[in-house]
């Protein structure tokens, strides 16, 4: 999943870093290599912490949304990529059925997005849910 995030750098301090997106979640680095490194790691925390509670993991959305908040003002835009199928906890694996066609599909969005075929069906199960929660299951 791509988050976009918001790097905010005051004299004398570290880098800050906020993810709009996932709300009360943020990271710091001395650097700004170590800022996007441990941003990473705070978002899979925070993404299994909703999950633990069961709660749904806020999908990212585009920079744009976030753009006119004066809270980001003065800060930089980057986004980061994280799997979330690297949230520890026990992995079950499972046998799916899956047309060819499709699957190639699901394999070349997935490299191009740097993720892996598990992460991509990860992230698309999360949004799915997230964007159904709630919702009034059919008969």
């Amino acid at each position: 999943m791509n988050y976009p995030i918001v790097i905010h750098k005051d004299k004398g301090s570290d880098y800050g870093v906020t993810v709009p997106d996932l709300p009360g979640c943020f990271s710091a680095g001395e650097t700004m290599e170590e800022a996007l490194e441990n941003v990473c790691e705070a978002i899979l925390c925070h993404a299994e912490g909703l999950m633990m509670d069961g709660e749904t993991v806020p999908q990212p959305t585009s920079i744009e949304n976030h753009r006119n908040n004066e809270l980001y003002a003065d800060g930089i835009w980057a986004v980061v990529t994280v799997d979330l199928s690297k949230i520890s906890g026990k992995a079950k694996r499972i046998n799916i059925t899956i047309p060819e066609r499709l699957l190639v599909q699901v394999d070349n969005y997935a490299k191009k997005k740097g993720e892996t075929r598990s992460g991509l069906f990860l992230s698309a199960a999360m949004e799915y849910i997230s964007q159904h929660a709630g919702a009034p299951l059919p008969n």
